[in-house]
């Protein structure tokens, strides 16, 4: 049974800094390319940033300097580093597993950037 968990989400103030993890079972996570999406109220789910197996980043404009994906084979863990949070960045984030036609889900995690 595959699994994607995510956790770290949480309430934090403008300019704040968060630290998101996505734990996977079930599945040979050095093999998969990872992402992080995230849906705002109203909008339709977006990508925010992804890894491929061998490492490489890629980062929606949005979120460009701000935040950084890494990943932990030896632990089957992604993350995703986020600073200078903007009100804006206020999404549940998703945590993606992609192989070949093989994709999975996370359940979400929320993110809510207020003072």
């Amino acid at each position: 049974q595959v699994q994607l968990v995510e956790s770290g989400g949480g309430l934090v103030q403008p300019g704040g800094s968060l630290r998101l993890s996505c734990a996977a079972s079930g599945i040979i996570f050095k093999n998969y390319a990872m992402a992080w999406y995230r849906q705002a109220p109203g909008k339709q789910r977006e990508l925010v940033a992804n890894i491929a197996s061998t490492g490489s980043t890629n980062y929606a404009d949005s979120v460009k300097g701000r935040f950084t994906i890494s990943r932990d084979n030896a632990k089957n863990t992604v993350y995703l580093q986020m600073n200078s949070l903007k009100p804006e960045d206020t999404a549940v984030y998703y945590c993606q597993g992609s192989h070949f036609l093989y994709h999975y889900w996370g359940q979400g995690t929320q993110v809510t950037v207020s003072s």
